[in-house]
């Protein structure tokens, strides 16, 4: 008895003596951005904040072939001019939203964006309640 206690009590000690994880949930708005397709080339992840206009800097400037936001409830809408640009084309300026389910995320140039993206906006994705009010999906 004396024995399964001192295990017990061993185990106890030695849990006690792990390091404790701090789990965080991913933040909304990581972009992994690539100047090659299918992830290559040049690479960097970060995470932008939503409805703000970003520029897209040196090297992905105009060069940019994967464009994939995280699994989060956001899509992002990349642009043909920088963020202090006036949009003049009568088609718009932006291919539409760029979600994690977008099928050509890893591969621009299937749609010849590859050297016209300059500048994008992202935004949290919107639910419908048992209203069916539209509210705005946040995470805390």
């Amino acid at each position: 008895m004396k024995f399964s206690a001192a295990i017990a009590t061993l185990a106890v000690m030695a849990a006690s003596a792990l390091p404790i994880h701090d789990f965080h949930k991913r933040e909304l708005g990581g972009i992994l951005m690539c100047t090659g397709a299918n992830a290559t080339g040049t690479c960097q992840h970060q995470v932008y904040e939503m409805n703000t206009c970003h520029q897209l800097p040196a090297p992905y400037y105009a060069n940019i072939s994967t464009f994939a936001p995280d699994g989060e409830d956001f899509s992002c809408y990349p642009r043909l001019m920088d963020c202090d640009g006036i949009c003049r084309s009568p088609t718009g300026c932006t291919f539409g939203a760029v979600d994690f389910n977008y099928e050509h995320k890893y591969n621009l140039s299937a749609i010849q964006w590859d050297t016209l993206f300059k500048s994008f906006d992202c935004t949290a994705k919107k639910w419908s309640n048992s209203t069916g009010a539209s509210i705005t999906k946040r995470t805390a």
